[in-house]
């Protein structure tokens, strides 16, 4: 039985506190919230499950868009290089560089029902610490570019901000010295 999940909204006060550690070892009521939130995420890139449903598709998740003050996200996609995911708990940010990056055509978000028109400035490179309750080990990620990205716009909501709070709102499509854009 599949756990039912409802996306919070960012006009919900809620999605603007940061959230808490996760207690471990990692209870079995978190571990099922993860593993209800990753399947949430597989069946919203079906475009027909998606359609049907009436849900937008998503490549990350964090508890906090399903009402949980818990630092955790969920994220998968597919690459060409195989399937992207994870069940991250309690990440951390170690190293960040110094030449950012942005998506082309924009951020989305689950919680966001209206897009937001610019430039999202993040770091190109970041490394992380977490615990990855999906080979329940504690693992560092070294990503960069769009995997960075993914990873960074996650852990925003960990502390309560949205991918629309890092545009500029006087220049949103302005670029940055150096930004790769993607």
């Amino acid at each position: 039985m599949t756990m039912k999940l409802k996306i919070v909204k960012d006009n919900n006060p809620i999605m603007r506190k940061k959230s808490l550690p996760v207690e471990m070892p990692l209870s079995n009521k978190d571990k099922e919230t993860l593993d209800a939130m990753l399947d949430y995420l597989k069946r919203s890139q079906d475009e027909e499950y998606a359609k049907k449903h009436n849900i937008q598709a998503g490549v990350g998740m964090a508890a906090i868009q399903i009402g949980l003050l818990k630092r955790m996200f969920v994220i998968y996609y597919e690459t060409e290089n195989g399937i992207v995911q994870y069940q991250l708990v309690n990440p951390q940010i170690l190293e960040t560089s110094v030449k950012k990056c942005a998506l082309e055509a924009g951020e989305g978000c689950l919680s966001v029902p209206n897009h937001h028109e610019g430039l999202v400035h993040r770091y190109y490179k970041i490394k992380m610490r977490a615990y990855d309750a999906l080979t329940n080990e504690d693992i560092i990620l070294s990503a960069q570019g769009y995997d960075a990205i993914v990873l960074q716009h996650e852990y925003d909501h960990l502390d309560g901000k949205f991918y629309y709070d890092r545009i500029n709102p006087s220049r949103p499509q302005e670029r940055l010295p150096g930004e790769e854009i993607i």
